[in-house]
Formats: C-alpha cells, sequence, structure tokens
C-alpha cells in the first residue's frame, strides 16, 4: 500500500484494545461532505440521549464543586484543539481528518494529557489511555460515504483493564453520539430540501 493511501487513524494508532465505526450516505460530493465534518462544532450535535449523557458524565465534577463551562465552540483547527488534551492528528484535504487524546477517561473526573502530535502515536507512560478518531469520505455512485470511526488503547494492563469494564459500558452511547454526529455532518452537507 503506498503511503499516500494509508489512513491517518492508520499511522496514528495502528493497534487498538477497542474499536467502533459508523457510516453513512450523504447526498452531496465527497469534497462538500469532508468540508462539512471539518467544520463540525462538536457542540451541536444533540438529541435527547446524548445531552441526558453528558449531564451523567458531569456529574462527578458538579458533585466535587467545579465549574462544567462548556468551551464556545468544539472545533479542530491546525492551531488549537477544543479541550484539553484533543489534538488534530491530520487533515487529508477533501478525504480524512483524524484526532486524537490521551487522558484516564475511564475516571469519574477525567485527567486529560497534553501530548504533542509528534509523541501522539509512540506514547506509552503507564496509566493512560489513548483516544484516536477521524471522520473519512469516499465516492459512493453520485453520493459520498461518510465514516467516523474511533479506536483507544491503553498503555499497560492495568489501564486497559479498566478501559474494557468502562468500554462495556459505555460503548452503546458511543454509537449513538457518533451516529448523531453523522446525521448532523450530513445535514450540513445535503442541499436544502426543494418546497
Amino acid at each position: 500500500m503506498a503511503e499516500t493511501d494509508r489512513m491517518l487513524i492508520d499511522s496514528a494508532m495502528p493497534r487498538f484494545d477497542a474499536i467502533i465505526a459508523e457510516h453513512t450516505v450523504v447526498r452531496a460530493d465527497p469534497t462538500t461532505t469532508f468540508q462539512a465534518a471539518r467544520r463540525l462544532d462538536f457542540l451541536s450535535v444533540r438529541t435527547p440521549l446524548l445531552t441526558a449523557s453528558m449531564w451523567l458524565r458531569g456529574l462527578p465534577t458538579r458533585l466535587l464543586g467545579r465549574p462544567a463551562t462548556p468551551p464556545p465552540a468544539l472545533v479542530f483547527t491546525e492551531d488549537s484543539a477544543p479541550l484539553p488534551g484533543w489534538l488534530l492528528l491530520g487533515d487529508k484535504p477533501d478525504r480524512e481528518i483524524a484526532f486524537g487524546a490521551v487522558g484516564k477517561f475511564w475516571k469519574p473526573a477525567i485527567e486529560w494529557r497534553d501530548v504533542p502530535r509528534a509523541e501522539f502515536r509512540d506514547f506509552a507512560a503507564p496509566g493512560w489511555g489513548k483516544i484516536a478518531a477521524n471522520f473519512s469520505v469516499r465516492q459512493y455512485g453520485e453520493r459520498t460515504l461518510l465514516s467516523y470511526e474511533c479506536r483507544t488503547v491503553t498503555t499497560d494492563p492495568d489501564s486497559r483493564k479498566r478501559f474494557l469494564r468502562y468500554w462495556w459500558l459505555i460503548r452503546p452511547f458511543v454509537g449513538h453520539i457518533m451516529r448523531a454526529t453523522l446525521a448532523k455532518i450530513k445535514a450540513d452537507a445535503e442541499p436544502a430540501p426543494v418546497r
């Protein structure tokens, strides 16, 4: 396989403990679909279940008396990531955008760690987990196949055990969030219905 054909997510995380992927077909060309994915504000993704799960996820922080003020927008740019611990892993225009994070996300109050992009793939300090995710687009006839993949790997056996217990519980919610995210990108990319 040519290096140009290799997916960014494969380069960032070739091995993983857990993986989930969702797909949808979009009535738009790959460039338009990719631009909708690239501009996505993750805070604009809304469903009743998502709102409830985010409220529950933030409960430990609120019970500890810490402020839970969300940032004004959750958008990845070349210069910045929307949250501590998160970073843009790469961008192949009109094809794929990959992003990731290092953290202890199985804890009630997530602990994030900032890691430079160049160190993400090989980061292996014990006690941490890494998330790599991407949006990718492919021509699908006259439409576009939009995919969202998320991989997770841990850095030691104890963290893996803790993460896999957590993953068993949250995997259905992660799938729901991913499908809702794809639906938002699809709605942003497709032409408005003619009335």
